[in-house]
């Protein structure tokens, strides 16, 4: 682990059921709130938008892409919409805060929601000062992960070199465009995973359910 983690000059984050458990359900919230913005705003009923916002998050990456791929949906309206939900589930994780301030390098936020949702997250977490950036869903053209234009977005808008860099996130299949530029991957396997199983992971270079106890293990390494 040494050797390949004593490269890393920038670490890169995922934010929903990456820097907070999966446990706390907040992103069932906001499924909750899509399924019903896809049900008003094409007129059928909640199981049939359900299917329709599954559909366009495994097929465009998210379902806010599939609604402006398909019906031309204003990103603002929807972000507000879904994004407008109760935080009180997540608490201050301190011994995360602390493991991030001591990584060597560059701190990024790189998530498919928006700025303003991002940020108090980050704040609920005790994380609002942990981080250089956050590369939101806006800073990619609306072109969300796994889309390899996101991470060519990222790359560019920081300086980063990729050979240089490490990912963490929670949907493995986010993380193959990842590697595919020569970052290394981490994946966060805590069962918040919605795509089908992959059957060849080769893109993941390290697997595990805890980002706070995975980044004190290896603070021993660097």
């Amino acid at each position: 682990m040494l050797a390949r983690l004593a490269l890393i000059r920038n670490w890169v984050f995922d934010l929903d059921n990456t820097l907070y458990p999966a446990s706390a359900r907040l992103f069932d919230q906001m499924d909750v709130k899509m399924t019903a913005y896809v049900a008003n705003a094409l007129g059928v009923d909640l199981v049939e938008a359900r299917r329709i916002q599954k559909a366009y998050f495994f097929d465009h990456g998210t379902t806010l892409a599939g609604l402006m791929a398909e019906h031309g949906i204003d990103p603002h309206h929807f972000l507000a919409d879904v994004h407008d939900i109760e935080m009180d589930v997540l608490e201050q994780n301190a011994p995360l805060a602390a493991a991030i301030a001591r990584l060597p390098g560059r701190k990024i936020i790189f998530t498919n929601a928006d700025t303003p949702y991002a940020t108090r997250v980050l704040d609920r977490l005790g994380l609002g000062e942990s981080f250089e950036a956050i590369h939101d869903i806006h800073a990619m053209d609306l072109k969300p992960k796994p889309n390899a234009s996101a991470y060519a977005g990222l790359c560019a808008a920081f300086d980063i070199d990729p050979t240089e860099s490490l990912f963490v996130e929670d949907m493995a299949r986010n993380l193959a465009p990842a590697k595919a530029i020569g970052m290394t991957t981490v994946w966060i396997d805590n069962g918040s995973e919605q795509a089908a199983a992959e059957q060849d992971r080769s893109f993941i270079d390290f697997t595990t359910p805890d980002l706070t106890a995975w980044l004190h293990d290896i603070m021993g390494d660097l």
